[in-house]
């Protein structure tokens, strides 16, 4: 399988904005809902937007507002704009299937927030 790449992260004042991008195999985006994860240090990933086949959309409480999923179909690409970040946003950012069928897990980007 090949693996998702991600890729935008960087550093960002709190208040800040990014936007990340994910390249996935199109076997795995034309099927599944695809969602982004967050793996902050000494904590389990976990999953923080999702977005399906048909457009439906869903956010952890901890980023509803401020971050917003999308998809290109056309270029088998998921993003993550995220804006208002907040320290506790500090992690890194993977994406993939959602669901019990994934793909092989990318290397991550990492986002950090800090002044």
């Amino acid at each position: 399988q090949v693996p998702l790449v991600e890729s935008g992260g960087g550093l960002v004042q709190p208040g800040g904005s990014l936007r990340l991008s994910c390249a996935a195999s199109g076997s795995i985006f034309s099927i599944y809902a695809m969602g982004w994860y967050r793996q902050a240090p000494g904590k389990q990933r976990e999953l923080v937007a999702v977005i399906t086949t048909d457009g439906r959309l869903n956010y952890a409480d901890s980023v509803k507002g401020r971050f917003t999923i999308s998809r290109d179909n056309a270029k088998n690409t998921v993003y993550l704009q995220m804006d208002s970040l907040k320290s506790e946003d500090t992690a890194v950012y993977y994406c993939n299937a959602v669901g019990p069928t994934k793909g092989s897990w990318g290397q991550g980007t990492q986002v950090t927030v800090s002044s």
